[in-house]
């Protein structure tokens, strides 16, 4: 069993051209058009860090419902643990940003609005960014213990690395429900500070868990490709299909239930926020939106016979990452931008983060065994053929 994951030359060469491209493309937009500039940066740092933040959280539900058909995968959204303390960095540099981004911090605006001047003992400067440290450092010090009790199990018998990993997973799991809900609302709904959603920030998490592990899953299809996870079977394949397809659907449901409250009240505070996006040059992404996330999967991850093609579930995986740009872009542009545009700078800045993610999630793995062997579950992961009974 090959237990040991090596950057190849080509992973280098396509991980660290993509970067360049991102760097060149973000240094021509900060030049020419840095308001736009500044709201890919946004739109890419979140991206990037749902994403990381729903793959450890995906690793923290394995733990705690000692779940034993996935033990064999969960070094990957470890991984995912590593780029964290690299996306604080980024959004620490946002601050040079802010006013491009958020109209709350402009004060003669504030001075002007009254609903600006209600919130300003939340939506502040000096606040904003102390809340954003707090984030970060309880995101990283509870995904790096949680990694580091795990690899654990690689020097150490017996249940006390796994049970001390299950511990630190439940902690995550609450710590999250409150700092990921202030952080959405943070960093993406107060671009629009005259708008609010109860269910915007629930949305967004379980965007980054659905997305996330959607994630995962393509890594062990290329993985497995390229040699590794040789004991991938269609049982698994279906677990993972399954997951994807019900966070798809609870995805689809938080969409809805946020469109439809909104629009049957027909509050012109709330309705504004989704006629700006229906009508104009927006009217066709936001269809786009529900049929990527939602109805691409639904289609083609419904039948367990399609569901167990490597092939469907990757493309269906790329379908629904391309969904995730695009909900996102729809949640950002109109308020910090202000005008629709897609073009070489959304997609080199995208292309960028890409590579560095990949070089990151690449460089954790190839350092630390890919299956945790010691791992008490592990047996029941590689010969797992529960659905082929």
């Amino acid at each position: 069993m090959e237990n040991k994951f090596k950057i190849t030359g080509a992973f280098k060469l396509i991980s660290w051209g993509l970067i360049a491209i991102g760097l060149i493309t973000f240094i021509l937009g900060f030049i020419y058009h840095p308001e736009s500039a500044w709201a890919n940066y946004l739109l890419n740092n979140y991206y990037f860090l749902a994403l990381a933040i729903g793959g450890t959280f995906w690793l923290a539900i394995q733990r705690i419902t000692q779940s034993g058909w996935s033990s064999a995968y969960i070094r990957i959204p470890e991984a995912f643990a590593n780029y964290i303390p690299l996306a604080a960095v980024f959004f620490v540099l946002m601050w040079f940003g802010f006013h491009d981004l958020y109209h709350w911090t402009h004060e003669k605006e504030v001075m002007q609005d009254e609903i600006l001047q209600h919130k300003a003992p939340y939506l502040n400067i000096p606040f904003f960014v102390i809340r954003l440290i707090i984030y970060f450092a309880i995101w990283i010090y509870l995904t790096q213990k949680i990694r580091k009790v795990s690899l654990e199990e690689d020097r150490i018998d017996g249940m006390r690395p796994f049970e001390k990993s299950e511990w630190y997973s439940k902690v995550y799991i609450f710590a999250l429900a409150l700092t990921f809900t202030l952080a959405s609302i943070d960093w993406i709904m107060s671009i629009d500070p005259h708008w609010y959603s109860t269910i915007f920030s629930l949305k967004n998490f379980l965007t980054g868990f659905y997305h996330g592990s959607a994630l995962i899953v393509l890594i062990v299809i290329i993985m497995h490709k390229y040699g590794y996870y040789r004991f991938l079977n269609n049982s698994h394949m279906i677990d993972f299909s399954k997951y994807v397809f019900i966070l798809s659907i609870l995805w689809g449901y938080f969409w809805f239930s946020q469109f439809l409250l909104m629009w049957y009240a027909n509050i012109p505070e709330e309705t504004i926020y989704y006629v700006t996006r229906i009508e104009g040059p927006w009217s066709t992404l936001f269809w786009l939106n529900i049929i990527l996330n939602t109805g691409v999967p639904f289609v083609f991850l419904l039948s367990n016979y399609l569901a167990k093609s490597k092939v469907i579930l990757a493309i269906t995986v790329v379908i629904i990452m391309i969904g995730m740009w695009i909900d996102l872009y729809l949640q950002i542009m109109p308020g910090a931008r202000g005008e629709h545009h897609i073009g070489l700078l959304e997609i080199g800045s995208f292309l960028g983060y890409l590579g560095l993610f990949a070089w990151v999630v690449g460089r954790s793995m190839n350092k630390r065994a890919l299956i945790p062997e010691n791992h008490p579950l592990l047996e029941e992961s590689t010969e797992h053929h529960l659905h082929e009974l």
